[in-house]
């Protein structure tokens, strides 16, 4: 196991640790108390943090409350909760990624809500299971996304490829043309910890392979994801490889002809007034649509919080279909409400681009839940680099991240 499994390891037993310091159970508002929430998010940029603070007021408002705001970053606001639920002293209400909802709800540390996996109907299916840990309901989903294929058409026409791109084949002979033609057919997202999975997890899934089974089990080395690893890896060898962000950065500069990426990049691409971008879905084998990564944010409230129902009262306000439409129609790289049908909105699809994304959310996946698929993302990210570098063909490299993968969910 190496340094990066015993960091996130660690991780997770300092979340466990939890348990031992604080009660589970999350009391009602004693009468002497304040009506005022501690609410810890992500969105820190100037124009996120005015419409969210616009619906915070609403709230405030109608339920004669205080909501206290604090800002994170990705880049280290797990470690900052973290840090706060081991110190005793956690926000009321939380926002959590869709891939960490399983390793917090499985530690303790999270209020139960109210509803089974039946009651949270409202809410897109695939959404659902992240926000549920035996059975039992730990948070709320309150955004998606999903990824789309970019094509910078221009590169694509100039390769002298002119068919449409509906299948895997398709799109490696197209990468391949425009590579022919002296240009970047495609985008290979490298070594790039927490991005490089959402990359290969569409290929897998749309391979029809997967992480685990049904019943939990690691399936890395099936033939169907040796299949899905050996089209990216061939891909990559039609364009370059570099990190998401780089990547980003050269499809707006027109420097690559395919990249599959997320909807924050549709600003930039429609700033770009020389750049002809075409977005398309996931292909898939025979012509279907293949299926993409979804993501999403989600609400949960701390176990130990004095003012549960109010918690949970602002976590229903956030999350209700309407409230969260407004938030992604003004905050366009949030995404889709999780709510049933909220993301065929009209204000949300007004832009020909965006409407691809909620098509995209029809035919998507999230990640496994398991609360320790850090590592076990970390394994299949290792093993992809592994074959991009030449170091070992897919199916070796599948191979060695099925016994990793199984010494990490104990079998």
């Amino acid at each position: 196991m190496n340094t990066r499994y015993h960091l996130q390891f660690a991780s997770f037993c300092s979340i466990c640790a939890v348990i031992l310091l604080s009660s589970c159970g999350g009391g009602e508002t004693p009468a002497t108390s304040t009506r005022t929430i501690r609410f810890w998010h992500f969105w820190s940029e100037p124009g996120q943090k005015a419409v969210l603070q616009e619906l915070v007021t609403e709230f405030e408002k109608a339920n004669n409350a205080k909501v206290e705001l604090t800002e994170l970053s990705w880049n280290d606001g797990k470690v900052k909760l973290q840090a706060a639920f081991n110190s005793g002293a956690p926000p009321d209400v939380i926002e959590l990624g869709s891939d960490w909802v399983a390793q917090f709800s499985s530690s303790g540390v999270l209020l139960a809500l109210p509803g089974d996996a039946n009651a949270l109907g409202r809410f897109v299916s695939y959404s659902v299971a992240p926000a549920m840990w035996q059975g039992r309901a730990y948070a709320y989903p309150w955004t998606l996304d999903t990824r789309v294929l970019y094509m910078n058409s221009s590169l694509v026409q100039k390769s002298g490829w002119s068919s449409p791109i509906v299948t895997m084949t398709d799109l490696v002979k197209a990468a391949e043309a425009v590579q022919e033609s002296g240009a970047n057919g495609w985008g290979a997202n490298g070594a790039d910890a927490h991005r490089l999975y959402k990359k290969i997890l569409p290929f897998m899934w749309t391979f029809g392979g997967d992480v685990l089974d049904a019943n939990g089990r690691p399936v890395l080395n099936s033939q169907e994801n040796v299949k899905a690893l050996l089209t990216y890896a061939q891909l990559a060898r039609a364009g370059f490889v570099e990190t998401q962000r780089q990547l980003d950065a050269a499809f707006i500069q027109g420097k690559v002809a395919f990249w599959n990426s997320g909807s924050w990049l549709t600003k930039k691409i429609n700033a770009a007034t020389t750049l002809k971008v075409t977005p398309i879905l996931m292909p898939g084998l025979t012509g279907e649509p293949g299926i993409s990564f979804a993501g999403g944010e989600y609400l949960a409230v701390s176990a130990t919080t004095k003012n549960t129902q109010l918690s949970r009262d602002f976590v229903l306000f956030l999350t209700k279909g309407t409230n969260a439409v407004r938030f992604c129609a003004m905050v366009p790289e949030a995404g889709f409400p999780a709510e049933k049908g909220s993301y065929a909105d009209p204000s949300l699809i007004a832009d020909p681009m965006k409407a691809v994304f909620a098509q995209q959310l029809e035919h998507a996946r999230m990640t496994p839940v398991h609360p320790r698929w850090l590592d076990l993302e970390a394994v299949l990210e290792d093993a992809v680099v592994r074959v991009l570098l030449g170091e070992s063909t897919p199916e070796e490299a599948l191979n060695t991240a099925q016994q990793e993968a199984l010494h990490i969910v104990g079998g």
